[in-house]
C-alpha cells in the first residue's frame, strides 16, 4: 500500500527511483584530561587544515557547475575556518581547561549553533547551519571517522536526509541524484534553492522522511505538490509517469518561448526580467529568455571575504552583467546589507531586531565613502548597457534625496575626471516598508520607477516573520491587505507616467501573475527558471479579464478566498 508523506514543494519535477537515506555518521564525543595541551592544539589544527582543503574542493567545483553566488556559501564556511571567535575560542579551551579538541569544539560550536537559531531572522539561522556544518567536518577528521559521501553514489537514486547542508548539495552527482527530500527546510533554505538551480524534484520540510524511508525502497518524488509517495502502487506508477510526461511535455512547449514576447492575448504587453546576485547568473538569465534584469542583488560582492570590494572590482562585475545585457534593462540595487545580513569587518553593533535595523539605504548613507565607491563604480559601468540603480530599505523621501543627490555629486565629479557615463539613469526604489507603499504618490513625483520587494512587504505588513513556524501562516501574499498596498503603488506610479515592478518572489508565483497582470504591473522579475513558465501563463490571459479578477480579488475578506477565486475561475490550471 502507497504511503505519502507531505512537505513544502521546493523545487518542481517528478522522479520515480530508490531512496538512499543519507545517516548522519555517529560521533561520541566524550571529555578527556589532556596533559600535552600544546600536542592536542596542533592535531586541532591539523583538523582544521584538512577541513579547509575541503571546501576549497568543493568550492571549486561549486563554482565550475552552479556558478559563484552558489560558491559563496562555501566562502563564508572557509571564513568560518578564520574566524577567531571559533578557532582561537577552541585552543583557548584546549588550553586553559586540559580538554581534548573534540570536546572543546563541540561545546562551543553548540553555543554558537544554539544563539544564532535563537535569533529571528533568516541569516542569522544561515549561519548556525554554516558553523554545524564546518564544526562536523572538523570533528570528523579528529574522530577519524568516514563521512558518508553523496558523491560515490553510483545508481539513480532520491536522496532522504534530515536536512541536506550546502557541502552535501554540491557532491550530488545529477547523472544519479534525481531529486531529494528532506525533514526539515523551507522554500528559502539553502538545499532549496539549490535544487531550484540544479533543477531537480525536491520536497523539504516533511517532518518524517528519514524515519519513514529505508534506504533501497521505491519511493516517488513530487516536487509539484510537495508529496513523497512510499512503496507507491502499480496504479499511483502510472498516474505519476503521465504527470511527468505532462510537466516534460510543458517544459518543451514553455522553450519555444525564449525568443518570444510577454503579451496578453489582446495585446497588452508587460516584462519578464530575472533577479540575479553575481555575472555567473547572466548565461541562465538569457537562456531562459528572460527581457532585462530587475534585481542584480550586489551584496553578493561584499560577503564571504574579510575586506569591502574596491572600486575597480565592482565596476568589472557592473560592467560585464550590463555588457552581456546589451540594450536589455538592468536594475542594480545598491548595498543591502546590515543587521539581518552581518558583514563582520564592519564591525556593526548586534541589534535585537535587525529587520527593522540599521541596514541598507540607512548603513549607505552614514557609511558615505563606502557607498560613493560603489555609485562611481555603478556610474562608470552605465556607459556600458541600460543601467537602473535602485536604493533599498527607504522609508523616507528625504532618504531617498539624499541618496540620490549622493548620485548626482559622484556623477559630476566622474564627468570633471573625463570619464564616460551615461547620460540618462533611471533612479528607483524598492517598496518594502508599508509607510512607504501607503505615500507611493508623494514618492511617485521624484522616483523614476517603483520595484516591489514583496517578501520584506509582505512580513512588515503582516507582523510575521516568515521563516518562525509559529507565525508563518500569517505570511499571505494574497492577502487582501497586501493586494490593496500592491494596487496604490502601481496606481501612483501610473498616474506620475512611471512605471512599476516587483522583485519579490511573489512575482513569479502561478496564483499571483494573473492577479499583478490585472493590477497593472508592467515588470515581473523572479528566479531566471521561472520566466517561461510565466510567460506562457502570460500569453494564455486577458489583460481585461486579469483586470476584472484583480478588481474583485482586492475586495475579498480573507486570502483564502483570494486564491480560491483565481482557481476558480480558471486562472490557474495545475
Amino acid at each position: 500500500m502507497t504511503t505519502t508523506l507531505e512537505g513544502i514543494a521546493a523545487s518542481k519535477g517528478i522522479a520515480f527511483a530508490k531512496a538512499f537515506v543519507l545517516e548522519q555518521p555517529e560521533m561520541n564525543i566524550e571529555k578527556k584530561e589532556i596533559e600535552e595541551t600544546d600536542a592536542e592544539i596542533d592535531r586541532f589544527q591539523k583538523a582544521v587544515d584538512h577541513a579547509k582543503q575541503e571546501l576549497q574542493i568543493i568550492k571549486e567545483k561549486t563554482l565550475n557547475d552552479m556558478g559563484e553566488d552558489k560558491a559563496e556559501i562555501f566562502s563564508a564556511h572557509l571564513l568560518v575556518l578564520e574566524d577567531p571567535e571559533i578557532i582561537d575560542g577552541v585552543t583557548a579551551k584546549i588550553k586553559d581547561e586540559g580538554v581534548n579538541a573534540e570536546f572543546a569544539l563541540k561545546e562551543l560550536s553548540d553555543m554558537y549553533v544554539t544563539m544564532f537559531e535563537g535569533m529571528d531572522n533568516e541569516y542569522m539561522k544561515e549561519r548556525a547551519s554554516d558553523i554545524r556544518d564546518v564544526s562536523q567536518r572538523i570533528l570528523l577528521h579528529l574522530l577519524g571517522v568516514e563521512n558518508t559521501s553523496l558523491a560515490a553514489i553510483q545508481e539513480e537514486t532520491i536522496v532522504i536526509a534530515e536536512d541536506l547542508t550546502p557541502s552535501d548539495t554540491a557532491q550530488l552527482d545529477l547523472s544519479y541524484v534525481l531529486g531529494f527530500a528532506t525533514d526539515i527546510g523551507g522554500r528559502t533554505s539553502h538545499s532549496a534553492i539549490m535544487a531550484r538551480s540544479m533543477e531537480i524534484p525536491a520536497v523539504v520540510g516533511t517532518k518524517e522522511a528519514t524515519s519513514a524511508v529505508g534506504s533501497g525502497d521505491q519511493i516517488i518524488i513530487d516536487g509539484m505538490e510537495g508529496r513523497v509517495l512510499i512503496a507507491p502502487d502499480e496504479k499511483t506508477v502510472e498516474e505519476y509517469k503521465g504527470k511527468q510526461q505532462e510537466y516534460l511535455r510543458q517544459k518543451e512547449e514553455w522553450a519555444k518561448l525564449v525568443n518570444e514576447s510577454s503579451v496578453t492575448k489582446d495585446g497588452r504587453r508587460v516584462e519578464l526580467a530575472a533577479n540575479i546576485g553575481t555575472p555567473n547568473d547572466i548565461e541562465g538569465v538569457l537562456s531562459n529568455g528572460a527581457e532585462g534584469i530587475g534585481l542584480y542583488r550586489t551584496e553578493f560582492l561584499y560577503m564571504g571575504r574579510d575586506e569591502l570590494p574596491g572600486e575597480e572590482e565592482q565596476f568589472e562585475a557592473y560592467k560585464t552583467v550590463l555588457e552581456k545585457m546589451g540594450d536589455k534593462p538592468v536594475v542594480i540595487r545598491t548595498l543591502d546589507v546590515g543587521g539581518d545580513k552581518e558583514l563582520p569587518y564592519l564591525n556593526l553593533p548586534p541589534e535585537l531586531n535587525p529587520f527593522l535595523g540599521f541596514r541598507a539605504i540607512r548603513l549607505c548613507l552614514e557609511e558615505t565613502e563606502m557607498f560613493r565607491t560603489q555609485l562611481r563604480a555603478l556610474l562608470r559601468a552605465s556607459a556600458y548597457g541600460n543601467l537602473k540603480v535602485m536604493f533599498p530599505m527607504v522609508a523616507t523621501l528625504e532618504e531617498f534625496r539624499e541618496a540620490k543627490n549622493l548620485l548626482e555629486n559622484v556623477k559630476a565629479e566622474l564627468i570633471q575626471e573625463g570619464q564616460a557615463v551615461a547620460e540618462k539613469i533611471e533612479t528607483g526604489i524598492m517598496v518594502e516598508i508599508p509607510s512607504t507603499a501607503a505615500a507611493a504618490d508623494l514618492f511617485a513625483r521624484e522616483v523614476d520607477f517603483f520595484s516591489i520587494g514583496t517578501n520584506d512587504l509582505i512580513q512588515y505588513t503582516m507582523a510575521a516573520d516568515r521563516m518562525s513556524e509559529k507565525v508563518a501562516h500569517l505570511y499571505q501574499p494574497y492577502h487582501p491587505a497586501i493586494l490593496r498596498l500592491v494596487k496604490q503603488v502601481i496606481n501612483a506610479a501610473h498616474n506620475e507616467g512611471k512605471w512599476a515592478g516587483m522583485c519579490g518572489e511573489m512575482a513569479g508565483e502561478e496564483t499571483a501573475v494573473p492577479l499583478l497582470l490585472g493590477l497593472g504591473l508592467d515588470e515581473f522579475s523572479m528566479s531566471a527558471t521561472s520566466v517561461l513558465p510565466a510567460r506562457s501563463q502570460v500569453r494564455s490571459l486577458s489583460g481585461k479579464e486579469a483586470a476584472a479578477l484583480a478588481e474583485e480579488a482586492v475586495q475579498l475578506p480573507t486570502a483564502k478566498e483570494v486564491e480560491a477565486l483565481v482557481h476558480e475561475r480558471g486562472f490557474v490550471t495545475s
